[in-house]
Order: C-alpha cells, then sequence, then structure tokens
C-alpha cells in the first residue's frame, strides 16, 4: 500500500521545479570539475590538498551560475528533454570553461602564473556536457517508466521509416500518455531495410501481414504520403480484420509550429480509401486563359462551388465574383478567403431565377469566365418539388446562358451530372435539359462564347451526401441505412473533380459535353461496412446495417455516357469528350419556353414532368409517381351495345 501511495506521489510530480534543476546544474557541473581535477592527476586523491583548487571551483561555479541563467537552461522541461535542450547544454559547458581559459590567459600575461591546467577544462568540458545530458536523459525515461507502470501498452508498428516516420516515433515516445511500445518499423525502400532506428529495426513491407501478426501489432501508423491507394486500401483491409487499428499522420503544413503532436494522428478515413492516384493538371494553359481575368462562379458557396473558387486562386484571376443564395454559407466562405489573404473577390448574394439580378451580375462586373455550379441536385427532394428544378436548373442555366452571349462572355462551363445520361428521375432529367440548351445555344448563336459542360458523379463529403451521412448515423449508434444491397456509386473527391473541371473548361472549344473518368464504381453497402469497421465497431453486431429501399426517382447503377453516346479522347488521359444527340436551338427554345411557362407560373406538375418527357425520350422514371407517364394508356374494352 505505502509503496502504491509513493508510485502515485512520484507520478504526480510530472514536473521538477526549475530551482531543483539549477541546483542539480551546479551540483553536477562541480562535481565534474574536482573529477577532471582527479583524472589529471591519475586519481591521486592527494591532489585536493592543494587550496588553489578550492578557489578554481568557485570560479568556474561562478562562470556556471552566470551562464545557466543567460541560456536558461534549468527552464526546458526535464521529460520532454531534446536536441535542443542538448545544443544549449554543449554551449553553456562550451563557453563557462571557454571564460575560464582566457581568464587564465589574461592572468599568465598580466601576472606571470596560471591558475589552471588547460587539460583539466578539455576533461572537464567534456565530462560536464555527458553528465548534465545524461541525468535528463535518465530522468526523463524514469518519469516514462514510472507514468506507464502496470499500464498496459499498445503495440505500435510504423510504415514508412522516412523522416515523417521518425518524427512519428519520437512525438510518441515524448507523449507520456500515450502509453504505447514501439514495435518495429515497415519500408518499402530496401535500402533501409535491416537497419535500425533509435534502436527500432525496420523490416520489408513486403511481410507487412506477417510480421503485424507475429509481432502482436496493435496499431499501425502509416506515415508515407508515397502509398499508392490500392495497396492502402489492402493494408487496411488487413488490420481492420484482424482487429488492428490504423491511423495515418497530417500532411507536414498541417503540423503545428513544424512538430507532430500525437493528437494530430488521425484514424483512416473513408476518403482516404476512396481517393485515386493525385491528378496533374496543365497549369500553364489555365494560367494563361484566367490571370488578370474576371470570373463569375455561380453556386460559390457550395462543396464544388467553394473548391473551384479556392484552385482558382492560383491563377491570380484580377476580379472573382461569388454568386449564390445561401446566406450563411456564403459567409462562411468569405471569411475562409479573409483568413487566406485572398482580396480579389466580390460578394454577390442572389438567386440565379431572377432576371434582374443576373443582369445586374454581368453589367457590374463584365465577366470574361462562368462557372455554372449553381443547381438543386438532391435527387429524392426534386422529385417531390419538379416545378423548382425546373426554375433552377433549366430556367436559371438559361438566364445566365443568354446573359454570357448577351456580355461576351470568352468561357461559360456548366456543371452537369451522371444522373443526367438516361435520367431516372426530375433532378437528371432537368440536369439534361440544361445541356441541351447550351449545347444548342452556341451552334446557333454567331457569339464567341464558349459552352462547355462538365459531367461527373458523387464527390466525397460534398454536402448532404452519403458520406456525412453515414458517419452521423454511426456516431449515434445506428442503424446505418442503404437503399439497396445492391446500389452502386462512383466517387471521386473534390478538389479532383473542381481540377478536371477547371481542365475541361480550359481545352473545351466550345459545344462539348465532358466526361470524367471515374474510376470503378463502389457498392454502396460495402462502403457502409467498411465505414463501421474504421470507427472501431463490428457492422451487424455493434452498428446495423437496414435497407430502406430505394427512393423516389433513384436507380441501381449510375452512368456518364448512355447507350446512343461514344467518345473523343483528349489530351488528358482522365477526360473525354461525349458525343450526344443535339437538337436545332429554335425547336428546342420553343419547347423549354413551354416548360419553364407552368413551372414559373406553378402549374400542374403533371404536364410539366410529361413535357419534361417528351423533351428527354430517354428520361424514364424509377420508383416514382411519374412512372404512370411512362405506360402506355390502358385498352378499355367498350361495352357492346345492342341492335
Amino acid at each position: 500500500m505505502l509503496k502504491r501511495y509513493r508510485l502515485k506521489r512520484i507520478r504526480n510530480l510530472s514536473i521538477l521545479p526549475r530551482w531543483v534543476i539549477f541546483l542539480l546544474d551546479i551540483f553536477i557541473s562541480a562535481i565534474c570539475f574536482l573529477l577532471a581535477y582527479l583524472i589529471k592527476a591519475e586519481f591521486d586523491f592527494r591532489i585536493f590538498s592543494q587550496s588553489q583548487i578550492l578557489t578554481n571551483l568557485l570560479i568556474l561555479v561562478g562562470f556556471n551560475i552566470s551562464l545557466f541563467s543567460l541560456f536558461r537552461v534549468y527552464a526546458g522541461i526535464i521529460r520532454f528533454t531534446g536536441l535542443q535542450d542538448t545544443f544549449r547544454i554543449f554551449a553553456v559547458v562550451f563557453f563557462a570553461n571557454a571564460g575560464y581559459f582566457v581568464l587564465d590567459l589574461l592572468l599568465q600575461q598580466w601576472y606571470g602564473y596560471r591558475i589552471i591546467p588547460v587539460s583539466v577544462l578539455i576533461i572537464n568540458t567534456l565530462l560536464s556536457f555527458v553528465a548534465l545530458s545524461t541525468y535528463r536523459v535518465l530522468i526523463k525515461y524514469f518519469f516514462a517508466y514510472i507514468t506507464t507502470l502496470h499500464v498496459t501498452k499498445k503495440r505500435v508498428a510504423i510504415y514508412g521509416a522516412g523522416d515523417v516516420g521518425i518524427s512519428t516515433k519520437r512525438a510518441l515516445e515524448h507523449d507520456m500518455t500515450a502509453n504505447i511500445q514501439m514495435v518495429l518499423f515497415l519500408e518499402d525502400d530496401q535500402r533501409k531495410v535491416g537497419k535500425n532506428i533509435d534502436g527500432i529495426k525496420i523490416f520489408s513491407s513486403d511481410m507487412l501481414e506477417e510480421l503485424l501478426k507475429t509481432h502482436l501489432i496493435d496499431e499501425l501508423i502509416i506515415a508515407t504520403t508515397k502509398l499508392p491507394s490500392k495497396q492502402k486500401n489492402e493494408i487496411v483491409d488487413f488490420c481492420l480484420d484482424n482487429k488492428i487499428e490504423v491511423f495515418t499522420v497530417p500532411p507536414l503544413k498541417n503540423w503545428i509550429n513544424g512538430q507532430l503532436s500525437t493528437k494530430q494522428l488521425q484514424n483512416v478515413k473513408i476518403e482516404d480509401l476512396l481517393e485515386r492516384e493525385q491528378i496533374k493538371i496543365y497549369n500553364e494553359i489555365l494560367f494563361k486563359q484566367l490571370n488578370n481575368k474576371t470570373v463569375l462562379v455561380t453556386g460559390a458557396a457550395g462543396s464544388i462551388g467553394s473548391e473551384i473558387v479556392r484552385q482558382l486562386i492560383q491563377y491570380k484571376p484580377k476580379l472573382i465574383v461569388l454568386n449564390d443564395n445561401a446566406e450563411t454559407p456564403l459567409h462562411d466562405l468569405y471569411l475562409e478567403l479573409n483568413e487566406m489573404g485572398c482580396t480579389n473577390f466580390k460578394l454577390a448574394l442572389g438567386d440565379i431565377r431572377n432576371e434582374l439580378i443576373v443582369e445586374r451580375l454581368f453589367d457590374n462586373y463584365q465577366p470574361d469566365f462562368v462557372y455554372h455550379a449553381a443547381a438543386y441536385k438532391h435527387v429524392p427532394m426534386m422529385e417531390h418539388s419538379p416545378l423548382e428544378a425546373i426554375c433552377t436548373n433549366v430556367a436559371g442555366t438559361r438566364l445566365l446562358a443568354d446573359m454570357a452571349v448577351k456580355y461576351g462572355v470568352e468561357r461559360f462551363v456548366m456543371i452537369s451530372t451522371d444522373k443526367a445520361v438516361n435520367p431516372t428521375n426530375v433532378m437528371g432529367a432537368s440536369k439534361r435539359i440544361a445541356e441541351m440548351y447550351v449545347q444548342s445555344l452556341y451552334q446557333h448563336q454567331q457569339t464567341t462564347t464558349k459552352f462547355i459542360t462538365t459531367r461527373f458523379g458523387n464527390v466525397l463529403g460534398s454536402n448532404g451526401s452519403v458520406i456525412p451521412r453515414f458517419k452521423k448515423q454511426i456516431e449515434a449508434g445506428g442503424p446505418v441505412t442503404v437503399t439497396h444491397p445492391d446500389i452502386t456509386r462512383y466517387f471521386m473527391t473534390i478538389p479532383e473533380a473542381c481540377q478536371l473541371v477547371l481542365e475541361a473548361g480550359s481545352m473545351g472549344n466550345g459545344g462539348e459535353i465532358f466526361v470524367f473518368d471515374m474510376g470503378s464504381p463502389v457498392k454502396i453497402a460495402d462502403l457502409a461496412r467498411k465505414m463501421i469497421k474504421l470507427s472501431g465497431l463490428e457492422p451487424d453486431e455493434d452498428i446495423k446495417i437496414e435497407y430502406s429501399g430505394l427512393r423516389p426517382g433513384e436507380k441501381l447503377y449510375e452512368e456518364l455516357l448512355n447507350n446512343a453516346e461514344n467518345t473523343l479522347p483528349t489530351y488528358h488521359e482522365k477526360i473525354l469528350i461525349a458525343k450526344t444527340r443535339t437538337l436545332e436551338y429554335p425547336v428546342l427554345s420553343v419547347q423549354i419556353d413551354a416548360l419553364i411557362g407552368p413551372a414559373q407560373r406553378q402549374e400542374s406538375v403533371t404536364l410539366v414532368v410529361k413535357a419534361m418527357k417528351e423533351l428527354v425520350p430517354e428520361f424514364v422514371s424509377n420508383n416514382s409517381e411519374f412512372e404512370k407517364l411512362d405506360r402506355p394508356a390502358p385498352i378499355v374494352n367498350m361495352p357492346k351495345t345492342a341492335n
């Protein structure tokens, strides 16, 4: 009982008082000075009978007190002793003995005698440096031992034996609350395999599965940015199946004052596993086009719009006009840009359906480029509000496109969706009609404005998307709701999607619909299971997965091209040009007028959706009340009448 009480008191004494460290430093330096004399005299203790030694000791103590105070060697927390503290100790010891040497030279010149042999000062320098550094390290490890005594330590492996991996190891060792035991490094570079870092051996990553099992690893920390996505997925899958937690190290730019903190280590996120190889875009072309130009971004406060704005900044446009009708998100973007030090932007709160507002935007700012990201995007909501989908996605786009022609905009880039291909819902059909309008407008008008459409699938982490929803459901204890066991979706990251939008917008000659390489589709049920596992829980045990059925307008899989389309390559391997059917502008314009008018007047929803289906024949509703509009009228057998 007494032993536990003493251990508890030692643990609570986590930081030694500064005056204790100061006195220890003075005492140890004095012992080293006397030991230097003893070594010089070949351990003949009669050397201490000389009265001059006591005088010399007092002089050295005076030097040390002054320099220890000046360099504040005592101010550091010993259990966090690092390389900088070691350099400071060496500087104090060196200058103290160097000062003593200069004093000895002056006395020899003025009075003709020396007070201390140079060899004693050299020995004292080495002894003092070693002793002052060593006792700090011993105290550091003593506290580490006491703090973690009787505490089960997690066995940790680090993937990556480079600078980031070494920094990660040392950050973990400095954190007394981490309760970890470093076991091994894993490394792809075979030149490092077999070597040691601070006594920890480096093994080949080819043996990862065997090593993690045989060494009973509890946690794996991925401390490298060079790991391909496919390999990272395989590693994470293995760890999840074997109850091994996986963490990642944040990018160097996010380290606090250039130092890694263990609190910054993050669990692997599903976004990390769905990412693909980094896209490289041709910055020179974009820079020539956008530099010193005025750019209008509609839907600027949304997930895609705001990322387009962030990426536009690097091309140094003269002005970026940020248009959105969502006040709070637009204000958040304003604060973010201010924090970044960006000043070349203007806020333009307003609705793209309002002709007066849109006219004023173009008249006031005379934009050279327009990136049109404003749209209603949620499928089930638009299935319940078709008139709003028409008013925003079709009428809003038409208004912006017409103004772009009127004010001589250089390029108009419209952001569309894979749901516009063989649409099964109102949202997808409305975006397809918008695509058709800007294509036909470009072909009809004698204008210099180049209309370009970009089409891609779901983006990771966008507002209202599946991944944030799953995260909330997992945090709430479940269940996680998936609409169908077989439903699949394409995914790409928001930055990746926006890079491709900018790139496609720069390469377009006008009238094209660009489709992006979305990689392989992801099964949503598998996505849910992996997210649950990444949270340290077990699917169907800790968190249930429930299937709620397809929502109105939803289909099992999305397409990027319809059956009547083919594609042409571009100079960018991830961007293709879709060959689509187009309608003559005069005919299409009349049909769209007939569609927009009733929608703006809030007339019959059924008639509006029926008109959409006539305009987009491939629009066949799925799991929707509008399926009845796709079925042929039933044959009614009239009763026979008597003659």
